[in-house]
């Protein structure tokens, strides 16, 4: 019998070419909260976790009615939702949003007559917090004063409308999306997750090459 590790088998899963075994169940369930794939796995083997699929799913609805009203907020804003387009619908901790500089007093101020408080401020980012929900406002992909792409560059450039929930809304490209995540996984988190893995695999191309190269 081949060998398999978990992480291999969960792709698997998430793929539709493997069908754990009910001892695997809550295991791998384990490596995909971890890789931030919790969600999209719990879809995939709901008859073993109706419960718990059950409350994903609403945490889910809940990040995304909060994204809806954010956006809204910010109509007018130069901005592009960040860290935000992945292949498989998750769970985020908070959303990122890029925003020019000279934007940044605008949309602070909105959001704050949404109920949001400033929680942190820091040289390229306001974290904004309202009953447990995050907004992160970059001027500069970066961690504390590290700046490890060029956001000035990725708002004139790398920016398109999708639609979360019926409306339309700012966001980096899927190329642009591909860099970040890579650049943010190396330079912030030292830490590469299977999430991370099968966004490059998935939305890869020559033209995220492009990005990365001029970045």
């Amino acid at each position: 019998m081949s060998w398999e590790s978990d992480s291999l088998k969960l792709l698997r899963v998430l793929e539709g070419f493997y069908r754990p075994r009910e001892d695997e169940v809550l295991r791998l369930a384990n490596v995909a909260r971890l890789n931030k794939l919790y969600l999209a796995y719990l879809r995939m083997v709901k008859d073993a976790v109706r419960c718990e699929l059950a409350r994903e799913e609403a945490r889910y609805g809940w990040f995304v009615e909060n994204v809806v009203e954010v956006v809204e907020a910010l109509r007018g804003v130069n901005y592009a939702l960040y860290k935000f387009r992945k292949p498989v619908e998750h769970v985020s901790v908070d959303l990122d949003i890029l925003v020019s500089r000279e934007d940044v007093p605008r949309a602070t101020m909105m959001l704050c007559k949404r109920g949001f408080r400033i929680a942190v401020v820091e040289p390229y980012t306001i974290t904004l917090e309202r009953r447990g929900f995050i907004v992160d406002l970059y001027t500069e992909p970066s961690f504390a004063w590290t700046v490890y792409m060029d956001g000035g560059r990725l708002l004139r450039d790398h920016v398109e409308e999708v639609e979360v929930n019926g409306i339309q809304v700012q966001a980096l490209t899927r190329e642009a999306e591909v860099v970040v995540a890579a650049a943010h996984a190396i330079y912030k988190e030292h830490l590469i997750l299977l999430i991370d893995c099968l966004l490059a695999w998935k939305w890869l191309n020559s033209r995220a090459w492009r990005i990365a190269l001029a970045s």
